[in-house]
């Protein structure tokens, strides 16, 4: 399998598109705001174009590491990195993952189905990850279910694009 870098490109754009609603003053920003204990004062001073630069190429190794989650197909190969003959297409492994690939490589890859392998992604890692931080920082309940939230739906829209069209 390669891998489609204008589409892991593409869906590094979810983050910083659903954040620009997610964390809007209209939607959840004020809250966001208030359960972080950040001000208007102290957003004012930030450097937005590293920001933005910096969210993009995160979001981009987010986007490349998920494609492993969403799209089930990349087991084989880790499965069979091992074997001998595994570079070598003329090899019986090489062989059997073509065959493999040609009987099996579409199957499960739909929008719906990466959607759902992102949104268990943000649930079993992110939600873990960011409630631990949030307890050391003494962040409230608020402030976790606004920013996993934010990460349920980036990451189940990530998983979508990867999955039906990388």
């Amino acid at each position: 399998m390669n891998v489609n870098f204008p589409i892991l490109l593409l869906a590094a754009l979810v983050p910083l598109i659903v954040g620009f609603i997610w964390y809007n003053p209209k939607t959840f920003g004020n809250a966001w705001m208030k359960a972080a204990d950040i001000s208007e004062d102290k957003m004012k001073g930030a450097n937005m174009a590293k920001i933005f630069t910096l969210t993009y190429v995160l979001s981009f190794l987010a986007a490349f590491s998920l494609q492993f989650m969403v799209i089930h197909q990349y087991h084989i190969y880790s499965t069979l990195a091992n074997d001998p003959g595994f570079m070598d297409p003329a090899s019986e492994t090489g062989k059997f993952i073509t065959d493999f690939m040609a009987k099996y490589g579409t199957n499960f890859r739909t929008f719906k189905h990466g959607a759902l392998h992102g949104t268990l992604g943000a649930l079993f890692l992110v939600l873990p990850v960011l409630g631990i931080n949030a307890m050391f920082e003494r962040k409230g309940f608020k402030y976790i279910a606004i920013n996993t939230g934010f990460w349920i739906v980036s990451l189940a829209v990530m998983g979508g694009i990867v999955c039906a069209y990388a």
